[in-house]
């Protein structure tokens, strides 16, 4: 099964695509889509469309993993602004017909090290062992979205599912 990984914001966008067999696990291909922060807002979000769109039409995911949006009080605006990009993402999933399943943080953390509160270096030493990397993954958006990825391929295994 290959699953994409999409940790959304405006800016920064990580994605990472996994193949899943079971347990094993391989890293196609991963990496951050980028805007420019002095762009119009709707050019902005045409460039992520347009983005994902490649991502869908070269890797053909049969699932999306995304890291759901939490807001600090202190911060509002910030959520605001990820959830415009997250919709963005969605809706091209939509179009594409790839099933969605969003995931809090502290369960894609849970999924991967059995702690919710585990730091993102403890992420990215988790990623890199599982994933076999020769580093860790970086910059953390593409962690994030490694993170995701296998989060939604561990809840595929899940009974639950």
């Amino acid at each position: 099964m290959r699953i994409l990984g999409i940790d959304p914001g405006l800016n920064l966008c990580g994605y990472a695509v996994i193949e899943s067999s079971g347990r094993t696990f391989k890293l196609r291909e991963a990496g951050v889509l980028r805007t420019k922060a002095d762009t119009r807002l709707e050019v902005r979000l045409q460039q992520i469309a347009s983005d994902i769109t490649t991502i869908l039409e070269n890797f053909h995911p049969e699932l999306m993993a995304v890291e759901q949006l939490y807001s600090h009080y202190q911060h509002p605006q910030t959520a605001v602004l990820m959830g415009h990009a997250r919709g963005v993402i969605l809706q091209k999933a939509a179009s594409f017909k790839i099933p969605v399943e969003s995931f809090a943080a502290t369960r894609i953390k849970k999924s991967l090290t059995g702690n919710g509160r585990a730091t993102k270096n403890q992420m990215q030493l988790s990623i890199q062992s599982l994933l076999n990397l020769k580093s860790m993954p970086e910059p953390a958006d593409v962690a994030d979205a490694i993170a995701a990825a296998l989060c939604g391929a561990n809840a595929m295994l899940s009974p639950k599912y």
